[in-house]
């Protein structure tokens, strides 16, 4: 990575070394709406040579012995958390979210993940099967698909989807595809890659419900269901956006909820007091913004944030991808607010009566990826988790993880999942082997 004056060149990063492009695309701090950075616009061409690069360090680096590469993955979380505040800051810069979030999640998550998987390769054991009376013994072996930390194992390559993305997807010699993303996006590799049978994880889209029953502790549901709508902007695969309460205390419910959201402040993502800064890009604004439209426009109530309330900025971002956390209510399970991913700070709040109506309304989308359920009945909150359609769901508490566990969704939220023994299962391949005594 180079630098000229305030703006940043990014180089791609193959077979261990920095290379330019010849093509570059620029980059805008989301906060100021400013071009602060160029991207390299990449091909064909560099993805040819990131795969050769991956395929000449794969007999080497696979053959090393699994302390070995524990020993490497535990020496990147270290580096990671040494410069924990340079990443931090550079993160937040790209993104556009808040300083602390990225100092307090994002890197030290990177960090536990690195450290985790380096301890966790270490404690898999493989399956053996005798059949005495044949005269055999089975047993099982992993090989590795992909490649990780010498030159060439770890290939960094820029571009946009079209041009970049298609080649990466499609070459021959990638033999399976991690991707999170939207579901048109997937669509698209799912095609092109079939003609190869690679092997694909896919973690799409979500319109995650969280259902609050009358018995619910609204004193810790309140300021928990606040953040899992807006953390990081409402820009996290997990968020909330659909509030289904029972009607008993739905309107005590609206009235804390708008209050509690109304006091996260939205602003420069350096300032230690904001909650919310900047979205990902000005089309990325512009979409969000246009369901709050849409949304008036079917007659739905906005309570507070987009249109009500007043935003402000100092002068330098006043060009800045920035929206206010906005409630919607009043509007029908069939609007494109209540059924499609809006990705930003925007959330829907409805009443419902029974368990049973809840669960189905809930699993009245395409997605189905994370839920959240809110009930001090240890028998409903197990019934209720049981018969959604969602890959996660957290009761009395959000964004709570374990990485031993399985992480994805269902329906068009994706393919696959990830955690220790998935992941594991996902990114080698199983050999079967008998040998006759």
């Amino acid at each position: 990575m180079a630098g000229t004056n305030a703006l940043l060149m990014l180089e791609n990063f193959i077979d261990g070394k920095f290379l330019p492009c010849s093509s570059y695309i620029d980059s805008y701090d989301p906060s100021t709406g400013e071009v602060y950075c160029r991207v390299p616009n990449s091909g064909k061409d560099e993805i040819e040579a990131a795969v050769k690069a991956a395929r000449e360090a794969f007999p080497s680096w696979s053959s090393r012995s699994p302390q070995e590469r524990s020993r490497v993955l535990n020496q990147v979380a270290d580096l990671l958390e040494q410069s924990l505040e340079e990443f931090a800051q550079a993160e937040s810069k790209d993104q556009g979210k808040t300083l602390a979030l990225a100092r307090t999640m994002d890197i030290p998550r990177s960090v536990q993940n690195f450290r985790f998987f380096a301890s966790s390769s270490l404690h898999h054991t493989s399956e053996c099967t005798q059949m005495d009376h044949l005269g055999c013994m089975h047993y099982t072996v992993r090989a590795p698909v992909g490649v990780g930390v010498p030159p060439g194992v770890v290939n960094i390559v820029f571009g946009t989807g079209p041009r970049v993305g298609e080649a990466l997807v499609s070459h021959p010699e990638v033999p399976l595809i991690s991707f999170t993303g939207s579901q048109p996006t997937a669509e698209r590799i799912t095609q092109l890659s079939a003609p190869h049978c690679k092997k694909l994880s896919l973690e799409l889209g979500g319109k995650n419900p969280a259902i609050i029953f009358e018995d619910a502790n609204l004193d810790e549901c309140i300021p928990a269901t606040v953040r899992s709508s807006f953390a990081n902007q409402g820009e996290i695969c997990l968020c909330t956006s659909r509030i289904f309460v029972q009607k008993s205390i739905y309107s005590e419910f609206l009235k804390r909820f708008v209050e509690a959201t109304r006091k996260w402040k939205v602003g420069i993502p350096s300032d230690p007091l904001v909650s919310i800064g900047a979205l990902i890009s000005k089309a990325h604004l512009e979409k969000v913004r246009s369901y709050v439209k849409r949304a008036l426009a079917e007659g739905a109530q906005i309570w507070c944030g987009e249109g009500v309330d007043k935003l402000s900025l100092p002068a330098r971002n006043q060009a800045g991808y920035f929206m206010l956390p906005t409630v919607i209510t009043d509007i029908k399970d069939e609007s494109c607010c209540m059924t499609e991913e809006i990705f930003g700070p925007v959330t829907c709040v409805v009443p419902f009566d029974s368990e049973e109506e809840v669960i189905e309304r809930a699993n009245n989308v395409k997605y189905g990826l994370a839920a959240t359920v809110w009930s001090s009945n240890v028998g409903r909150v197990h019934r209720v988790a049981k018969k959604l359609q969602s890959g996660l769901v957290w009761t009395n508490c959000w964004l709570i993880r374990e990485l031993n566990l399985p992480f994805g969704g269902m329906k068009s939220s994706g393919i696959g999942r990830e955690g220790a023994k998935d992941s594991y299962d996902f990114f080698t391949e199983i050999k079967t082997i008998t040998v006759k005594h």
